[in-house]
């Protein structure tokens, strides 16, 4: 998706551009292009971004480290507020004090807008934080004798853990 040019918006039917897009975004390992519509609206002075969109990616099981394909999809809205940069405090110093209105998003509004880097934004706010590949994964299956060929492989790889060892026998 190319970037739009923010005065460009105010030209426009509706104040408004939608898109329709099909595309692989770089640094998002996919399976498949990410498919979807954007729509950028010109409200004086903010933007009001929508999107739709869905992908698939391949993510690892947090509990048995099996890899499984998630279908992850994303119907977000943000406004990002159209200002000028105020200066930026002297970061020399290590330390600066940030105000809670300067936690929000803001553009110029003679700057542009990147599409591709707010979808990818989108979709890595909307990876799961607690990858499993089932409700029911059980983890990695330990049995006792794979237990104990575990531990006699790492007493034999590494002696340092030979106490570990030995007091993991005692206890019942």
């Amino acid at each position: 998706m190319e970037t739009i040019y923010i005065p460009h918006l105010l030209t426009k039917t509706e104040r408004k551009e939608v898109i329709d897009f099909e595309e692989i975004i770089p640094d998002l390992e996919t399976l498949t292009p990410v498919r979807g519509r954007l729509q950028v609206t010109h409200k004086g002075n903010f933007l009001d971004v929508k999107a739709k969109a869905e992908t698939i990616v391949t993510l690892s099981c947090h509990r048995c480290l099996k890899q499984y394909n998630h279908r992850l999809k994303i119907q977000s809205s943000e406004i990002i507020w159209l200002e000028e940069k105020v200066s930026e405090p002297d970061a020399s110093s290590g330390e600066f004090e940030v105000d809670l209105e300067d936690l929000v998003e803001n553009l110029s509004p003679t700057g542009y807008f990147s599409p591709t880097d707010w979808v990818y934004q989108q979709l890595c706010l909307e990876l799961p934080h607690k990858q499993l590949c089932d409700v029911e994964c059980q983890g990695i299956d330990l049995n006792e004798n794979d237990a104990e060929e575990t531990e006699i492989s790492e007493s034999v790889s590494d002696s340092r853990w030979a106490s570990l060892a030995a007091l993991k026998r005692q206890l019942p």
